[in-house]
């Protein structure tokens, strides 16, 4: 038998993931210090936001409110509402997000976060059975790349240009912080990210080329495993991307959710035209109670450890990384 095509998805909550694992126990202030879904995000960005009356000006009605809000779903809005000073309420809104993202991810937090290295280990023993065709990410940190590097002893292929090249493609549809000094057809420039709001424009170098081979291992793979990403609807280029690949296989593509229960019935509500979802419950039978909610416990982390106990068996003792999952 041929092994299974694999793709990886992973969203904010792949890296939420890390921060949640570093605790036992983690409570509700923890989380809003630190966190990384959208919610927790938002909400600090917006109170940094709120100290600044340049910022509040023509719009205080909508800035000063204490309710919980989506902030990639307010820059667009104000994106698109042409008041007074908005382009520079969206450019500080842009720079906040950016700040405190990188303000929780600190080298002595990172250092400590095993599940990404354990994901890319998993695959190193399960060649067999499992062919990784790809990694696609949403994220802007570095994350998901370190641990690449850790496992594999060389970076990426982050797919600048039309050369495909030999190492696993990590695809990052949005860009990342650390695109400083690259080289690209042999001159080095730092490439912007596309940044929050609806309004995200990828028909340009190089970002032309990494969405491109993003649909192609989509239509080629059997699986694709979302970590961590709910399939907000403001990101309405990513919905596309996987319909447009869906319409375009020759079979249904099979969606795992690894995520809550909660998470995956949302999808199945809002993009049920996916005929293969599934989630995390029917994957590899986790504990139910690990993935009731996003706040009572690890999908990611539960995956990892059902995965790799029905895979590996004894052999998960020699692993580095993953034996930390049990």
């Amino acid at each position: 038998m041929q092994p299974n095509k694999i793709v990886y998805l992973l969203g904010a909550g792949a890296t939420h993931a890390e921060i949640f694992n570093l605790v036992d126990s983690p409570s509700v202030t923890y989380l809003s210090k630190y966190g990384l879904l959208i919610r927790h995000v938002s909400q600090r960005v917006i109170n940094s936001a709120q100290k600044s009356s340049g910022f509040k000006k023509n719009a205080e009605l909508v800035t000063s409110a204490e309710g919980s809000l989506n902030i990639e779903l307010l820059i667009s809005l104000f994106e698109s509402s042409r008041i007074v000073g908005s382009e520079n309420k969206v450019s500080t809104l842009k720079k906040l997000v950016r700040e405190d993202i990188e303000n929780i991810l600190t080298k002595y937090r990172m250092n400590r976060f095993y599940l990404h290295k354990a994901l890319f280990e998993l695959h190193q023993f399960i060649i067999k059975n499992e062919d990784l065709l790809g990694v696609i990410s949403l994220n802007y940190d570095n994350v998901l790349d370190d641990a690449f590097r850790v496992i594999h002893s060389h970076p990426p292929n982050y797919n600048f240009t039309s050369e495909r090249g030999d190492n696993l493609p990590l695809l990052k549809l949005h860009g990342s912080f650390n695109w400083k000094k690259i080289n690209i057809y042999g001159n080095k420039r730092e490439i912007p990210i596309i940044p929050l709001g609806m309004n995200k424009n990828y028909l340009f170098p190089p970002y032309n080329f990494i969405w491109s081979r993003a649909f192609e291992i989509l239509v080629n793979c059997d699986v694709l495993r979302i970590i961590g990403c709910s399939l907000n609807s403001n990101d309405i280029g990513l919905i596309d991307l996987l319909f447009k690949a869906h319409l375009h296989r020759n079979n249904d593509l099979e969606i795992q959710i690894i995520d809550s229960m909660i998470v995956h019935e949302n999808i199945k509500q809002n993009y049920g035209f996916f005929n293969k979802l599934v989630g995390i419950e029917d994957i590899e039978k986790p504990m139910i109670a690990d993935v009731l909610s996003p706040d009572t416990g690890n999908p990611f982390k539960t995956w990892l450890k059902s995965k790799a106990l029905k895979m590996l068996n004894e052999d998960i003792t020699k692993t580095r990384f993953l034996k930390k999952c049990l």
